[in-house]
Formats: structure tokens, sequence, C-alpha cells
């Protein structure tokens, strides 16, 4: 037997079959993995489940994890958009962290109506400034942003490392890499728990990412240069400028949300700001399909997976699986996408040489 693809146009209610079956086959290879491990994947998945959104403290912990996922992924998205492979946005996130904790710990006496408007620039600023250095490279030099952006996230944890180290170690942290606590007038208002107003800002971001991509006329220049960059330069589409405007973007967002964490949660700068909220955003952007509306959701289910992978842990599961099933289901999904747009046809090896 001999298999092929075909084209076929499939219905909006096909592919969201094909791909809530590839979930479901995602869920199916880890339930295999834990049980092979020694784990019931019936209880594993209940605790997950449970502990990520049965309990009013458990659904706080995935909103505060959804944020910095859904900015993270916002950004990644609309690079993708105009077909950059931005896989930097950790190291963005890492300098918005910094520049934000700068300014925080530079004037901790401004008032939080100054301080934090001023914060979320430079964080802003910060990481957009990063992910411009290869958006330079790529535009004027054609040098691959998928390598330049993946090298800068080590400089960038390694540049934040050195000054919770040194210049900006807390004398009073008992000698561990952390900063000395940013004063209130740095902290994000809280909504509920340890929920803060910087949800809020992720969903207007993502709501005006939706408009920027189908109302403007910078969106649609955007959409234009990723699918024909021929076609955008016989319109006279700025290639080179739009690539600056979309790297320096993707990563503005990617650093504020450095900012909404260290301002909103942690209070001040340290070693291990992130749990991979800059990859994880790569997934989480490719599920969505790019679409800003889906990622709100997409990173809502993430930041559950997240939050409950830490509460596993007490039943002797590790929290690598919850990266494992994150793994395993964009695995599933990405493979899945090729039967959204053909069917597997299966020949006799006699027809097929015959034919």
């Amino acid at each position: 037997m001999t298999f092929r693809l075909q084209p076929e146009a499939r219905s909006f209610w096909q592919k969201a079959g094909i791909r809530t079956g590839a979930v479901l086959l995602a869920l199916a290879l880890s339930a295999a993995f834990l049980s092979v491990n020694g784990k019931d994947p019936l209880e594993v998945f209940s605790a997950m489940f449970g502990s990520a959104f049965g309990t009013r403290y458990g659904f706080s912990e995935t909103l505060v994890r959804t944020v910095p996922l859904l900015l993270c992924g916002l950004g990644v998205s609309l690079a993708s958009r105009m077909q950059l492979w931005n896989v930097g946005a950790e190291g963005q996130f890492f300098m918005g962290a910094f520049a934000a904790s700068g300014v925080a710990l530079a004037f901790p006496e401004l008032p939080a109506v100054v301080l934090l408007p001023l914060m979320a620039v430079a964080g802003a600023v910060a990481g957009g400034l990063w992910c411009l250095l290869p958006g330079v490279a790529r535009a004027y030099l054609n040098t691959s942003e998928t390598i330049t952006t993946l090298l800068l996230n080590y400089v960038a944890i390694n540049w934040v490392s050195y000054f919770v180290y040194g210049p900006w170690k807390d004398p009073k942290g008992f000698n561990f890499p952390l900063t000395p606590t940013f004063s209130q007038n740095a902290w994000l208002p809280v909504l509920w728990g340890r929920v803060h107003v910087g949800l809020i800002l992720a969903l207007a971001a993502a709501a005006i990412l939706w408009w920027v991509l189908w109302r403007t006329r910078w969106g649609y220049e955007i959409r234009v240069i990723g699918e024909s960059p021929s076609a955008a330069r016989y319109a006279d589409m700025s290639i080179v400028r739009n690539i600056l405007l979309v790297m320096f973007t993707t990563g503005a967002l990617a650093g504020l949300a450095g900012m909404m964490e260290v301002s909103g949660l942690i209070h001040r700068l340290q070693k291990d700001i992130s749990p991979g909220y800059g990859y994880t955003a790569i997934i989480i952007a490719y599920l969505a399909r790019l679409n800003p509306v889906s990622l709100v959701v997409v990173s809502f289910l993430f930041g559950g997976l997240q939050a409950g992978g830490y509460s596993v842990q007490t039943m002797g599961v590790p929290l690598a699986t919850a990266n494992m099933i994150q793994g395993a289901i964009l695995f599933c999904v990405l493979g899945a996408e090729v039967l959204t747009r053909n069917r597997i046809v299966m020949r006799r090896r006699k027809e097929a040489v015959g034919a």
C-alpha cells in the first residue's frame, strides 16, 4: 500500500473536529505515559483540572499565568503573521522586567500614577529594542531572525543574573539572587486574590491587536507581506519598515509582560522570574492559529495547565509532566493541520505503479 496527500477543502466543523481529535490524541498519549510510570491518568488529570479551575485560589493562579502567556503569545503571533519567526520572547520578557525594575529601584518615591506608567514604558521599550536588534539584521542583512532571537534569550537571562547577583543584589536578602522589594508605589493594583490589573491590560492588548490586523492599513500590509512579499513589493509596501515596526512591537508586548510579572506578582527582580513563558507562547500562538481572540482562550487553558502542573507535584508527578503534555498537544495539533487541508489517499502498490 502507498499513501499520499490529496488537497481537499474542509468545512469549519470538519477542521474543528480534526483539531479537537488532535488534542484528545495528545491527552491519550500523555495518559499512556503516566500509566507506564505507575500513575493513574484520571487521578492526575482530575487533580490538575481541579486545582487550576475548581477553587478560587486555583482559578486566580490560572488567570495570573494567563497574563504573561497572552502578551508573549500576541507578540509571537504578530511577527508570525509576517512570516517572521520570533523565538526570543523569553529574552524580551527578561529585558522588560529588567528595565521596569530599574525604574522602580531608581525612583521609589514617585507616586504610583507616575511610576507605574514609567515602568510600563521602560519595559515595553526594552523588550522592543531587544527584538529590534535581530529585526535590523533581518531587514538589512537578511540574517535569520530565528537564530538571532534565540541566542539573545541567553544574553538577556545572563544579563539579569549579573544584576541580581551583583549591583542590584539585596544586602538583606540572605545572599539570595534578588533585588530589594519595590516600594508599594511600584505594585500593580490587585483585582482579587493575586490577580492584578495586568489581566485587563492583556485583554485590551488582544482586542487592539485584532483591530490593528483586521481594521487598519498597517494590519493589511502585515497580512499581505506575510502571504506574498512579491505582491507587497508590487503594491509599493515597504517591507523593511514593516519588519522593523513588527519586530519592535512584538518585543514590546513581551517586555510589557515582564514588567507586569515583577510589578504585579514578585515585586522585585530575581533570577528565575519566568518558568518559560516566552517559549510556551510559541506553542500558544500556533495552537490559536495566530488569532488574537483565540489566543485569549488558549492562553487561559495553558495557564491552567501550568497552575495544575505545580499542584500535582504532591502526588509524586514531576512538574515536567505539564511541559510534556504541552509538547504533546503542539505535536499532535501541528500534525493534524495537514489533515485540515488534505485527505489521505491509500492505493495498492500495483495501482500506483500502473498510474
